[in-house]
């Protein structure tokens, strides 16, 4: 499949494995839940579906408390969030995940999450394998080791994935400059900082 720009119609937004617990681990914690909270944000302005995992929520926990935030506005909005709870580190392997994806008449999917060479990983390539286009954020992903983050994102590459930042991701959801989503999106840019 030959990568695409990344289409509000089209997209599905996946937040995978965003919890405490997992993230108490992580060098990049704040880095990572930022980007996933800015990315949902920016779904629910531009109205992309949201899909949150917890891997095994008993151990690890619930998903960052901002995070937490940021989906409640939403679904208070009116985004629709859904959520699936796994033990399988592929979600492709989760009955709950793939019912919350299939049907949309969405084929791009936007991964950011934890961690980047286990569920990220496995996800992703089941993803291409199931034909979507898979877009990884480079900047919303991470694993214990900074070695282990960067040699998946050098085999998601390699296998086809789309490679992007978050604000890449954005940027390409939003479209173009002159719209209320834009000026939206360059609000949210600018608390990023």
């Amino acid at each position: 499949m030959t990568a695409t720009l990344l289409n509000a119609e089209n997209a599905v937004l996946l937040i995978l494995d965003v919890q405490q617990r997992l993230a108490a681990a992580m060098a990049r914690r704040d880095e990572v839940s930022g980007s996933s909270e800015f990315l949902a944000a920016v779904a629910g302005i531009v109205g992309v579906p949201v899909v949150v995992t917890r891997q095994y929520p008993a151990g690890l926990g619930d998903i960052e408390p901002g995070l937490a935030q940021t989906l409640a506005a939403l679904e208070a909005e009116g985004l629709t969030v859904s959520r699936a709870d796994k033990v399988a580190f592929d979600c492709f392997r989760e009955p709950v995940f793939v019912g919350a994806v299939d049907g949309k008449d969405r084929r791009q999917l936007i991964i950011v999450g934890m961690e980047s060479h286990i569920c990220v990983t496995q996800t992703a390539i089941s993803g291409l394998v199931a034909g979507w286009d898979v877009h990884v954020v480079e900047d919303g992903c991470c694993s214990r080791s900074e070695r282990a983050h960067f040699g998946a994102m050098d085999r998601l590459r390699a296998a086809g994935v789309v490679i992007t930042c978050a604000e890449s991701a954005a940027y390409e959801l939003v479209g173009e400059a002159g719209t209320p989503q834009f000026k939206a999106l360059l609000a949210l840019v600018k608390q990023r900082g």
